[in-house]
């Protein structure tokens, strides 16, 4: 196409919402009308299928589950018996978050909380670290840190960070079953630092979990500060518009309610049964265009501010969790899914744009523009020209030139990063997960795979103990062969390997001799500290 070919097309399809001052721009995405009548039945199906779900109909059926985040954000489309529930959890929330900041509550000894100490993985993590970064204020009313991950050290670094702070540090355990072990350990590891300083964990701890788990039966029993409720109809990945994300985000200063109130205008905006009109479907066609409806494309994500930088790590649980699926809800194997993964502009442009222009075509950019470069006025860096200029200039050259060489794009531009703004983009991709989903006949709420990954963990660990039975009982040195066999896992030598390796590495009583270049000849054994 020539340029004013490419600027008629930009204006065909230029989606803006005028409450929100949102623009979507799909015009460099490669796709044509005969596409578009091809899928208009199955995006009739898809509207049909999320007014069905917000109705409540039953929308994941392998776990015979509601799928309710958008009552959240709108508690009148709930049913009659959830809406008073969503109502009062988000006033006793933010009544207690006030508590907070005014010191009515307040640790044993210290007169205010300093810090808030978030525990969880996932979507108990990623939206709450996503909102922080892109809203919290340079000097919030607490600094708030992160435990996502069952890693000592990482564990270590959070801990040292807080130091003497630990008294003065709320901390706040998010797992909605209370058994997830990556949870469940750093919540270990972190009562083990409370009781090391001679601190009361309970008088420093806020649960949220669903009623009935281990982790509201250990607040019950220890009288924890508080708990809210995660609720069995809002995934993980869709949850930061519940007290997962509303906790946190009211506790450092950010205006929940605008965010809450973002995410209603978007999920307005994206009701309307009519593909141009509609930016979540507009989004569904093009990943279905940009990869045949395989997802054999995959999605860079590229905001132009810093602030959301960790919007490429949130999308990649929200898309690919929800879309990497390998039965249909038919059963047919289908291996669907969509790659995410991004940096953030310009800084792409010193990293990974040299392979996005010039080598593999296996991808499509989404390009996330802001148009305020900031709270006042900018210097001139050349003369006419702002750091914010170049940073633009930057995103619509990177953009002309990928388009240029066959590389498709989205641009999705915002007035600025506000609560109201990353309340709608949350809402956006919710929604275009969604009826991309259905476009391809799958089930984006479960995830079969991840509770595979649990298993074979468990499976692991239980191994682990019938190795450390064996050597602790062995009389003499055991080849690597001998210890397996006795651990009745014969076949799997090279998982007993590692396990050994392991616990050698960490002074765990087993002793490994011999060439670690050549694992089958060293002999193991056990020595007690």
């Amino acid at each position: 196409m020539n340029n004013q070919e490419l600027w008629q097309r930009y204006q065909d399809w230029l989606y803006f919402n005028e409450d929100l001052e949102l623009y979507l721009d799909i015009s460099r995405m490669r796709f044509d009308d005969h596409l578009m009548s091809t899928l208009e039945p199955k995006f009739a199906k898809a509207f049909n299928d999320m007014t069905a779900l917000e109705q409540g109909a039953i929308a994941n059926p392998d776990e015979n589950r509601m799928v309710g985040h958008y009552w959240l954000r709108n508690p009148e489309l709930a049913p009659a018996e959830l809406k008073n529930e969503i109502v009062d959890n988000l006033d006793k929330l933010e009544a207690f978050v006030q508590k907070i900041h005014k010191g009515d509550i307040h640790p044993p000894l210290a007169p205010k909380f300093t810090d808030v100490l978030s525990i969880g993985i996932g979507g108990s993590a990623l939206g709450p670290q996503f909102v922080d970064e892109a809203l919290a204020a340079d000097f919030p009313p607490l600094s708030i840190h992160f435990i996502d991950n069952t890693d000592p050290a990482g564990i270590d670094h959070i801990l040292n960070r807080l130091k003497d702070r630990l008294k003065s540090t709320l901390v706040i355990v998010t797992s909605k079953s209370g058994g997830t072990p990556e949870t469940r350990n750093g919540m270990l590891e972190v009562m083990h630092a409370y009781e090391q300083q001679g601190l009361n964990f309970a008088n420093h701890a806020v649960a949220v979990t669903m009623p009935g788990s281990k982790i509201d039966e250990l607040e019950r029993i220890e009288a924890w500060l508080a708990e809210f409720p995660m609720f069995d109809w809002v995934g993980g990945r869709t949850s930061e518009m519940s007290s997962v994300g509303l906790l946190s985000a009211s506790l450092v200063g950010i205006d929940v309610r605008a965010m809450l109130a973002g995410a209603k205008e978007m999920d307005i905006a994206t009701r309307v049964p009519e593909i141009r009109r509609n930016p979540a479907a507009l989004l569904a066609l093009s990943w279905y265009s940009a990869g045949n409806g395989k997802g054999e494309k995959d999605m860079v994500v590229l905001p132009y501010k810093d602030s959301l930088l960790l919007f490429s790590r949130y999308l990649q649980q929200l898309v690919m969790e929800s879309l990497g699926k390998e039965k249909d809800l038919d059963g047919n194997t289908v291996h669907q899914g969509l790659a995410v993964y991004g940096n953030k502009g310009s800084t792409d442009q010193h990293a990974f744009v040299q392979q996005l222009r010039e080598g593999i075509a296996n991808f499509f950019a989404v390009f996330i523009e802001v148009l305020e470069d900031r709270n006042g006025a900018s210097i001139e860096v050349e003369p006419g020209a702002t750091s914010g200029d170049f940073l633009s200039g930057f995103m619509q050259g990177t953009r002309q030139a990928l388009y240029e060489n066959h590389r498709d794009s989205i641009t999705l531009t915002i007035p600025q990063v506000n609560p109201r703004t990353v309340g709608a983009l949350i809402a956006l991709f919710e929604r275009a997960v969604g009826l991309y989903a259905s476009l391809v006949n799958i089930n984006a709420y479960n995830q079969p795979g991840v509770e595979a990954g649990k298993k074979a963990a468990e499976t692991l660990l239980g191994l682990q103990r019938k190795i450390m039975a064996v050597l602790k009982s062995a009389v003499q040195p055991l080849e690597l062969a001998a210890l397996a066999e006795k651990a009745e896992a014969g076949d799997q030598i090279e998982h007993v390997y590692k396990i050994v390796r392991h616990l050698a590495a960490n002074r765990r009583g087993v002793v490994l001799n011999g060439n670690p270049a050549k694992p089958n000849g060293i002999t193991i054994s056990y020595k007690a500290s």
